[in-house]
């Protein structure tokens, strides 16, 4: 499936095909998958990689920050949308398997946030669990999103008092930023049982980074859930599916990324370009049979592990990795 598709993009996509033509790489020469070439998330940024008219285009996807200016594109039509949205929601579901009685989103609501592959996932996921929303972020002056730190006190005090299951969804940054409000008020809640977070990583400079097992201890401190109902999603907006590093509300001593079936990941050597041996860092590639309309392959600029058939995520790339269509360039030099 994967080769097919990748013949489907060549013949549709333009700047793929530049791409996979300056490796000196055709469809018609590929035998395995692990041979398309991937292509790097900075050519999102500086071209546009879609096989979508200009008039099909009915959303687009950024990728953090705020401005426009210099970040990733990932583009999408109607059919585009609702593979994104069956694949987020089959995978998710699969992470979390429990019902909630409220999810309570640390972000801006979609009309506010429109742009942001991130808010649309979360909003398809509350379509499908029917739960009451709450959305608690919003747009600072600088574009950026900032929390209603009393407004989301005051809703986890009523969702701790009404004591169905809630569930917490937000980035790192976010969560930070409340469990400082919190702590600065001595505030203590105590989420009622079967609830769960849902937490995205990433930082981007707002905030103080914390790692991962710091991150969640405080939140099963601060918010009364244990760490197997902590878990953690790994996507960007160059993707349509995503990793999770757990299920809620099940104990495990290793907490591993495991993408969809429909998605596979390579890591390489940034030197070479070769596949790195098991319990070896290397770049993350990622092969995603819901990307249809865009690249099924992506060069991320993170660093992970094999760990088996799940991703370790170690982190950003040290180097930077040369940007955009300037890689035409490079590889053909």
């Amino acid at each position: 499936m994967a080769l097919e598709l990748f013949q489907l993009q060549f013949d549709s996509n333009p700047v793929l095909q530049m791409l996979a033509k300056s490796r000196n790489v055709r469809p018609e020469t590929l035998e395995r998958w692990t041979e398309i070439p991937p292509v790097p998330i900075g050519i999102f940024k500086e071209c546009v990689v879609s096989a979508i008219e200009a008039e099909a285009r009915s959303a687009v996807f950024y990728s953090s920050g705020t401005s426009s200016e210099f970040r990733s594109r990932h583009f999408h039509c109607e059919d585009s949308l609702r593979i994104y949205e069956t694949s987020a929601i089959a995978w998710y579901r699969v992470h979390f398997p429990g019902s909630w009685q409220r999810m309570v989103f640390l972000t801006p609501p979609p009309a506010v946030a429109p742009n942001s592959s991130l808010i649309h996932m979360f909003e398809a996921i509350s379509r499908e669990a029917g739960s009451i929303n709450s959305y608690m972020g919003n747009l600072d002056r600088s574009g950026g999103w900032s929390l209603d730190y009393e407004g989301t006190t005051e809703v986890l005090l009523q969702a701790q008092a009404e004591g169905g299951a809630v569930l917490v969804l937000g980035t790192a940054f976010l969560f930070v930023q409340l469990l400082d409000y919190l702590r600065s008020r001595a505030t203590r809640l105590a989420l009622p049982p079967g609830s769960a977070i849902f937490e995205t990583g990433g930082y981007k400079g707002v905030t103080r980074e914390l790692p991962k097992a710091l991150l969640h201890d405080l939140i099963s401190r601060q918010l009364a859930v244990s760490g197997a109902a902590i878990i953690s999603e790994y996507g960007m907006c160059e993707l349509s599916s995503q990793a999770y590093d757990g299920v809620a509300g099940h104990p495990s001593s290793e907490r591993r990324f495991a993408f969809p079936p429909w998605a596979r990941f390579r890591l390489v050597s940034p030197e070479n370009g070769l596949e790195v041996g098991e319990g070896q860092p290397g770049l993350i590639q990622v092969f995603d049979l819901a990307n249809v309309y865009s690249s099924m392959a992506i060069q991320t600029e993170d660093v992970g592990i094999r760990r088996g058939d799940r991703l370790e995520l170690v982190g950003r790339a040290r180097a930077a990795i040369p940007r955009g269509c300037s890689l035409m360039t490079i590889a053909t030099d």
